[in-house]
């Protein structure tokens, strides 16, 4: 039997959707307007913005997923601890107190939740939405977080909810506990491909939503 040559070796789902979307994850960290929010040179009105756009993403994908809970692609990663909805409306609470997600006029997050719901079809493109959003909530967002308590001084407890896992005492091992139930997914041949196309769309889509915010960096800009 003939050895396979490295070039044949199928890699396993969190590489490939790691290794396979690295520009998009790349322009989508690298965003004006979260580079201005993060140095303090943007009002609170800006994250508020974010955030209510957040708000109509994860109300479509949390809708979404809970859909799909008995999916065999999607149960081994459905976690109630990973929802995000209610900790965005304590933190709207904070930021932008009696304003509503569904008065916010925004092209790309109702792009972005045409997607999440259109991603229902097939377990595995609900997958790609899923890892794209919590890994990188428990990942980079942990950062983000202190960064953001930082720089507009916020009270204890009070903003930055969004960015805390409560039901998750450790995210190391908890991510690498993911990434192997990602790799004992049952996906046939050519599902991973298809997979990793779509998260590539979910950050192309993340991507669109701070290029949306970032059209309106001059009125957004404490200075300004």
């Amino acid at each position: 039997m003939t050895a396979l040559a490295a070039s044949d070796v199928v890699p396993t789902l969190s590489t490939a959707m790691r290794d396979g979307s690295r520009a998009e994850h790349e322009a989508a960290e690298n965003s004006a307007f979260m580079s201005e929010l993060l140095e303090g040179r943007l009002s609170p009105t800006a994250y508020a913005d974010l955030l209510l756009r957040l708000r109509r993403v994860y109300a479509a994908l949390e809708e979404t997923t809970r859909a799909l809970a008995a999916d065999p692609l999607v149960a081994p990663l459905h976690d109630p601890a990973l929802e995000r909805l209610a900790a965005i409306d304590a933190d709207l609470s904070h930021w932008a107190p009696g304003r509503d997600a569904a008065d916010v006029e925004s092209p790309a997050a109702t792009a972005y939740e045409e997607r999440l719901r259109a991603a229902g079809a097939w377990g595995g493109l609900l997958v790609a939405h899923h890892y794209t959003r919590y890994l990188g909530d428990l990942s980079g967002g942990q950062v983000i977080g202190r960064l953001l308590a930082r720089t507009y001084d916020l009270p204890e407890g009070r903003g930055v909810a969004f960015y805390e896992f409560p039901g998750i005492a450790k995210p190391k091992p908890y991510k690498d506990d993911y990434r192997g139930a990602l790799d004992s997914l049952p996906l046939g041949p050519g599902d991973l491909e298809r997979v990793v196309d779509e998260v590539k769309v979910a950050f192309r889509l993340n991507q669109a939503l701070f290029a949306e915010l970032a059209a309106d960096l001059d009125a957004y800009r404490t200075t300004a």
